[in-house]
């Protein structure tokens, strides 16, 4: 894995940590981000900019390029499935993608982190609000 994926990788896992989502912190060991332009080209992927599969976390544009939030969204799918490794993926065939509510935690955990850390960047040494 490249440089700069260990680096957003650990950036949206610090944001995560933040969280009290489920009762363990996700786990790192086997997830990967990888940069798959070819894959969104496709015709069910080109509406996502990311995708996860369990571990592995594909994303549309150049690793080094891509957003904080999307890296964070698509880490705090991996979490989910480390805690419900089959309902998680399959809740989107029979909830649909917009009101699942993995998504709708996903979304929400990139928003609430965001505000975290940009209180903590201005007040470094500062604990994130939901460990304060």
């Amino acid at each position: 894995m490249s440089p700069a994926a260990r680096a957003k990788l650990a950036q949206a896992k610090a944001r995560l940590d933040t969280l009290d989502l489920y009762p363990r912190p996700v786990r790192m060991r086997r997830v990967r981000l990888v940069s798959a332009p070819w894959l969104f080209r496709l015709p069910w992927f080109r509406r996502f900019d990311g995708y996860t599969m369990w571990d592995l976390i594909l994303v549309r544009g150049a690793v080094a390029e891509c957003g904080d939030d999307l890296i964070t969204h698509e880490l705090c799918h991996v979490w989910q499935m480390q805690h419900h490794p089959l309902a998680m993926p399959l809740s989107y065939l029979y909830r649909g993608y917009r009101a699942n509510p993995n998504e709708i935690e996903a979304q929400r955990a990139a928003e609430t982190t965001r505000r975290s850390a940009v209180a903590l960047n201005e007040r470094p040494g500062a604990r994130p609000p939901s460990k304060a």
